[in-house]
């Protein structure tokens, strides 16, 4: 069985070349590809595989441009971050999927989930990527909200973003690193998804418990809240609010 590997990560690459190999050492490994523009190239004039296993994020767009090229006929086994929720897109257009970090067990399964298809499989197999894509856009998982930046899709793990907030009607996803993001979502959309990890203080702010250094009396029995990181505007909490905000810290 000839397969080609296409991820960005060389180290989860050659743990999966070699995972591959280990389960049947009648595989070949054509190719090792890492980025949409080599995958293409490639494809353009390389002799199709049998059988590819696919990262969805690469580290200049997503592998689903390769598929949607028309490129490969072969079926795709793809390798992701995501949680099972997520991936349920895939299961309705028959395509199996391992998740990271994968286990020789996951390998093997989506292996034989291949070989139980093979007999109804074939070289035009057709994909409805633009649907998988729609899927990927839309969904998220318990613990990550996916942003659209530029022309990339990004899951960004909740723990990795400090606040949610609006400014001139425009709702923005800030991370600890500083990383700002304009986001699809209205604040009362990421209210309901993000609770409880988050707690909406005001109709401004949306912020996450490892965000909050502390909470101190503001006059007017409001609370003003301090950030682990430094910013520019005060956060004040209502008294309406302020027995809810206690209560979510504890």
């Amino acid at each position: 069985m000839k397969i080609l590997i296409i991820e960005d990560e060389s180290w989860v690459a050659e743990e999966l070349s070699d995972t591959l190999q280990t389960i049947d050492n009648t595989i070949e490994i054509v190719k090792i590809l890492s980025s949409v523009e080599e995958g293409k190239a490639y494809l353009g004039t390389a002799e199709q595989p049998d059988l590819v296993f696919s990262d969805i994020q690469l580290g200049d767009g997503l592998s689903f441009e390769i598929m949607d090229s028309g490129l490969i006929n072969a079926p795709v086994i793809f390798c992701t971050a995501f949680d099972e929720y997520m991936l349920e897109a895939f299961d309705a257009n028959g395509i199996a999927y391992i998740l990271k970090p994968f286990t020789e067990n996951a390998v093997k399964k989506s292996l034989n989930k291949y070989k139980d298809l093979q007999s109804t499989l074939n070289r035009q197999l057709t994909i409805r990527y633009d649907a998988l894509l729609q899927n990927f856009t839309a969904s998220q998982t318990q613990n990550s909200i996916v942003i659209k930046y530029r022309n990339r899709i990004i899951p960004v793990a909740l723990d990795k973003i400090a606040l949610c907030y609006i400014e001139n009607g425009i709702t923005y996803v800030y991370t600890h690193g500083n990383r700002k993001y304009v986001h699809n979502e209205t604040m009362d959309e990421l209210e309901q998804k993000l609770r409880p990890v988050f707690f909406r203080v005001n109709r401004q702010y949306l912020i996450n418990k490892n965000a909050i250094k502390n909470a101190e009396e503001f006059f007017g029995r409001k609370l003003k809240v301090q950030l682990t990181f430094s910013w520019n505007e005060e956060i004040t909490v209502s008294k309406e609010k302020k027995s809810k905000l206690l209560n979510w810290l504890q």
